[in-house]
């Protein structure tokens, strides 16, 4: 009897158990393996990635576009046998880059020289091919005075090149080469150009190869004393003078700069490699193919009506004022469009310009280059004033001009002619002169060369060296005026040596074109 008692307990509990079992959840390591599968998450596309992260690459950009960078030499590198350092001049942007820290010199005060003083790789360097036609750029710096350059490729190959522009506010340097079917860089945009990103230089330092050194860009701008800014970018890139004028590249391998370095010598900038915005080149480039445009119209214009004004529309024959010859005219800064020569009858010539004036600014307008002035004088309507703000033996003289009447006939036209002085007897047999501070040996226009030149009065040069040289004065070339004062006999010549500056203003005429040229007396 107990036992069916207790038989029938346990069988009830087993059921209870049971019962109660079925309504409870499994555990849930057996859960996982009996619970049907999930239906799959939908993953987020996730975003492309922004350009400045994408992966660096430089071999690969050394590789595509290494061929394309050059090795510039200069007469002076081949007489050295490597890169010099040029002195930088006070107002070069990099010297008043360095000098921002020191106090802002007295109005009029002789500026005075940094210390240390500052230099930048000269006479040598590297340089890219920006079209297939042989049009390269480098840094003013590397061609800076230069007299004779060759450019050498990576293949060897070596031919010689025409500095075609040089702009020192910018430090750029424009060069050609007569062949076809060149390697070329792409330029890119420097405006998006964003410190902290990846960059890389290039250079050429023997044809044979290349060079690279890579870092960062440390700052994209920097403000001067002056309130202006400093338009080059900052970089840690390591200085190698080989890579100086070569290209910059960021990481999707476009140029986006010239490299240019310079050395202090002080404990706090030893040196350092900037970047020449490419934005500065493309607008050097792009005046020069207008410049290049203007003079084949007036070209056109002179064979067509022989009394046209040469020049521009004003009459006038202009150039860019660089360092140099802003310190010969007494100008605070390398600014303004030089005259070099004013066609007589022409708007300029009622206007009372002469050679040797810098225009600084035609009505409300600066005037910062050469081109800028053409462009302005062009929009001059026939018989339209307005005033021009113009430099004239260092102290600001204000004109007033005209715009060109199409109407009215013009004078005839020597090209770029100033009034001829009278004509200067020759001297005799074995007179000549020797300009001991400028390096120049010259003697007065015969009767047949001032019948072939078209000039009443100048100094043949027969031989150059020292600072006429290294300024590129050339045989065969005339020398009008020195110091903004005519040349008129050989007598004049040294005591106007004596009473110029250290920097030394030369008006030459070179197949019948004419410039002024910047030439440090020693």
């Amino acid at each position: 009897m107990v036992r069916q008692t207790l038989a029938r307990a346990v069988l009830r509990t087993a059921l209870i158990g049971g019962v109660f079992a079925g309504g409870l959840p499994p555990p849930a390591s057996i859960a996982a393996t009996l619970a049907p599968p999930a239906a799959p998450r939908a993953l987020k596309q996730r975003p492309p990635a922004a350009p400045y992260a994408m992966p660096v690459d430089f071999p690969a950009i050394v590789e595509r576009y290494g061929p394309a960078v050059v090795t510039i030499m200069t007469a002076l590198n081949q007489q050295t046998g490597g890169p010099s350092f040029a002195i930088l001049d006070t107002d070069d942007p990099l010297a008043v880059f360095f000098r921002r820290g020191g106090p802002t010199p007295v109005q009029g005060a002789q500026v005075p020289t940094p210390d240390p003083v500052l230099r930048a790789v000269s006479g040598s360097g590297s340089g890219f091919i920006v079209s297939a036609d042989g049009l390269i750029l480098t840094s003013a710096h590397v061609v800076d005075e230069a007299t004779d350059v060759t450019v050498r490729l990576t293949d060897r190959r070596e031919f010689k090149a025409t500095v075609l522009a040089v702009d020192p506010q910018s430090d750029v340097a424009v060069l050609r080469v007569n062949t076809t079917k060149l390697p070329f860089v792409r330029l890119g945009d420097s405006a998006k150009v964003r410190a902290g990103e990846p960059v890389m230089t290039i250079g050429a330092p023997d044809g044979a190869g290349n060079t690279v050194t890579a870092g960062i860009v440390s700052a994209t701008s920097h403000q001067l004393p002056d309130g202006s800014a400093f338009p080059f970018f900052e970089t840690d890139i390591a200085p190698n003078p080989d890579n100086s004028g070569g290209p910059v590249f960021n990481r999707a391998g476009d140029v986006i700069g010239i490299a240019v370095q310079v050395y202090t010598g002080n404990d706090r900038y030893a040196s350092m490699t900037f970047a020449i915005p490419i934005a500065f080149a493309a607008k050097v480039r792009a005046q020069l193919q207008a410049q290049q445009q203007a003079q084949m119209q007036v070209q056109q214009v002179q064979v067509s009506a022989p009394g046209a004004p040469a020049g521009n529309a004003l009459g006038l024959d202009v150039q860019d004022v660089g360092v140099g010859l802003a310190a010969a005219f007494g100008l605070p800064r390398p600014a303004g469009a030089l005259v070099n020569g004013v066609a007589p009858g022409s708007p300029a010539a009622a206007a009372g310009l002469k050679p040797g004036d810098v225009i600084v600014k035609l009505g409300d307008k600066a005037i910062g280059r050469s081109a800028e002035l053409n462009d302005l004088a062009a929009a001059l309507a026939p018989g339209e004033k307005a005033s021009l703000r113009v430099i004239r033996n260092r102290a600001p003289v204000m004109l007033t001009i005209a715009g060109a009447d199409e109407t009215a006939g013009n004078a005839p036209a020597t090209v770029a002619g100033m009034a001829a002085p009278k004509a200067a007897a020759r001297p005799g047999p074995g007179a000549g002169d020797h300009g001991d501070r400028l390096g120049l040996t010259m003697h007065a226009l015969s009767d047949d060369e001032r019948r072939s030149t078209g000039l009443a009065v100048g100094m043949m040069v027969d031989a150059v060296h020292g600072p006429a040289a290294s300024a590129g004065i050339q045989p065969g070339d005339v020398v009008l005026e020195l110091n903004d004062t005519l040349l008129e006999t050989p007598e004049d010549v040294p005591m106007l040596e004596a009473s110029g500056g250290n920097v030394i203003a030369v008006l030459i005429q070179r197949n019948n074109a004419r410039k002024f040229v910047s030439v440090r007396a020693r």
